[in-house]
């Protein structure tokens, strides 16, 4: 094994603390390996201002990152899971996940006020197509206002200024940076299906790196595992990215898993959502079935409108 473990990561306060949870576990199963994290700023940390649909989609908060592991300038790649684009570069692979956080939803309002007791035209701030859809979808009297940033900067964007009455973000990231007493309502995943990977932090590294890889085996949590894989392969159906407005969870029960998918129109009008059950040894095989179900009750029509317009 290399002397010291090199982690990349993106240099937000969510990206380091999940950098630092990995180090910790790595510490924890092997004390005799050294780690190092290694901030990399990629292209969705350079533009702020721009819709990610605009700049590149999910990869450009990975790009720069998975780069470096390529040219062996990092050992791991430590990502928020929900960011990983549907394919990965060759020769890339993503070793390990983190047991899952819960993958909902949330929203902060500067009235204490939940979504559907705002007043009409109330202005709701994500720069995320899937949120936006499906919050219109249940609240066709709200706005939708584009809002970059991290998780600090947003929830600072909300309190100080006057662009937004609310803010919808991750549970899960605002509970890692400690914004938990913030958040003012949780939305059920009835109302709004997760992004794919929501809420799960996922190591990437070089196949050909057995140490590693070995190493990444002994902290990966297999029931997210098979969640990811599940979730993923719905995505990689459908062929998502920011531009697609689309959400899928899975959930494991025993050896039973089922899961729940979406496709929108970005603005709520149309959200064609169903489910499928199976055995988790069937996980990707059933996150297609599920996709191409979607596909064949109108998705595709849906789907070509968004990607060719």
């Amino acid at each position: 094994m290399k002397p010291t473990l090199r982690i990349g990561t993106r240099g937000s306060g969510l990206a380091l603390w999940q950098a630092r949870y990995v180090e910790s576990l790595v510490s924890e199963t092997h004390p005799e390996i050294n780690s190092e994290i290694i901030v990399i700023k990629t292209t969705g940390d350079k533009n702020l201002e721009s819709p990610l649909s605009e700049i590149g989609g999910k990869g450009v908060f990975v790009k720069e990152i998975e780069e470096a592991l390529l040219s062996e300038k990092i050992d791991i790649a430590v990502h928020s899971l929900k960011d990983v684009p549907a394919v990965l570069p060759n020769g890339l692979a993503l070793g390990a996940f983190i047991e899952r956080h819960d993958p909902r939803d949330a929203v902060i309002t500067r009235s204490g006020l939940k979504l559907g007791e705002l007043p009409d035209g109330s202005r709701v701030g994500t720069g995320s197509l899937r949120r936006a859809s499906q919050i219109l979808y249940n609240h066709p009297e709200l706005k939708i206002t584009p809002i970059r940033g991290n998780v600090d900067t947003r929830v600072r964007k909300l309190r100080e200024g006057e662009d937004y009455e609310a803010i919808v973000l991750a549970l899960a990231g605002l509970e890692r940076m400690g914004f938990q007493d913030e958040v003012t309502e949780v939305i059920s995943e009835e109302k709004m299906v997760p992004a794919p990977g929501q809420g799960i932090v996922a190591i990437e590294s070089r196949e050909s790196d057995a140490d590693t890889n070995e190493v990444l085996n002994s902290i990966n949590h297999r029931e997210t595992a098979i969640q990811a894989a599940a979730e993923r392969a719905f995505l990689k159906r459908l062929s998502g990215d920011c531009n697609v407005p689309l959400g899928c969870r899975a959930v494991i029960s025993g050896n039973n898993i089922h899961i729940t998918g979406v496709l929108a129109k970005p603005d709520g009008s149309v959200v064609l959502k169903e489910s499928v059950s199976g055995e988790t040894d069937t996980a990707e095989v059933l996150g297609e079935n599920l996709a191409d179900s979607i596909l064949h009750s109108g998705g595709q029509e849906l789907l070509e409108n968004l990607l060719h317009g």
